[in-house]
């Protein structure tokens, strides 16, 4: 049969990506309480279209991943990425993989347990010039205004965020690890199951503990600037704002720490 895909295009012209989106699939993942965890990505794969190429396969690409079946996890990442380069002549292949994984968390006092989502991605480049691997971590966090405890009498506004940390590391790292260094750096946790008297003490901890967008993304950003095992990052945070009709956000990558920002 006639391969439509090979045959020259007369444009000339390159293109960057090419490939399939939302490609729900079955992957594993680490889990420091259980081991592994098995969940369900979203995955993204894409590589670069040369010139010469009116099209590319997208039949490849699914094949590839289903070659992988039951083996889909971090470690078999870069294989993937070889796969895709390989199978379609591409100078560069990307793909991306969006996943939801739950960690059992008790409440702070009753000490009810539950089970919390946290979405997660991993993010990877290949080609001729190097690889390049990120990890991806959204979780949601409580916020409390200062400037609303501030000028208040009574009590002060307060909103669910969701901050996003994107990270560049030289060795293995536990997601866990970053989840919990992103609740310490919110005004308080958010939970799955609370009851009467957890709500009272997450309350009275925000409150206590009044955080801007700016405040969380810098905590966060000092804390993974000091762990050598991050060469680089972002950190992202939402406000979904409870008396506003719009978002709060702060977005900071570490290649700015440190910088005179005077003009």
């Amino acid at each position: 049969m006639l391969d439509v895909q090979n045959q020259a295009d007369e444009r000339n012209i390159d293109i960057e990506k090419v490939g399939v989106k939302n490609i729900s699939y079955p992957i594993i993942v680490l889990d420091r309480a259980a081991g592994t965890q098995h969940t369900v990505a979203t995955v993204n794969m894409f590589v670069d279209l040369p010139r010469r190429f009116k099209g590319t396969h997208m039949s490849r690409f699914i094949e590839i991943l289903n070659k992988y079946h039951g083996h889909v996890d971090f470690k078999s990442f870069i294989e993937i990425l070889e796969d895709l380069r390989r199978s379609l002549e591409a100078g560069s292949a990307h793909c991306e993989m969006t996943f939801p994984y739950f960690i059992e968390k008790s409440a702070p006092v009753s000490g009810e347990k539950s089970l919390m989502e946290y979405r997660c991605s991993y993010i990877g480049e290949l080609s001729e010039t190097g690889k390049k691997l990120l990890v991806g971590i959204q979780a949601p966090i409580t916020t409390l205004c200062p400037c609303s405890r501030e000028i208040s009498e009574k009590g002060a506004h307060n909103q669910r965020g969701v901050v996003t940390v994107k990270l560049l590391f030289q060795k293995f790292f536990w997601i866990e690890d970053v989840i919990s260094l992103i609740e310490q750096c919110a005004s308080a946790d958010v939970y799955a199951l609370l009851k009467r008297e957890d709500e009272k003490a997450l309350t009275e901890h925000a409150y206590d503990n009044p955080m801007f967008v700016e405040d969380v993304v810098r905590e966060i950003a000092l804390r993974l600037n000091s762990d050598p095992n991050f060469p680089w990052f972002s950190v992202e945070a939402e406000n979904l704002e409870s008396i506003h009709n719009h978002s709060a956000y702060a977005y900071l990558e570490k290649t700015h720490i440190g910088k005179d920002t005077k003009r």
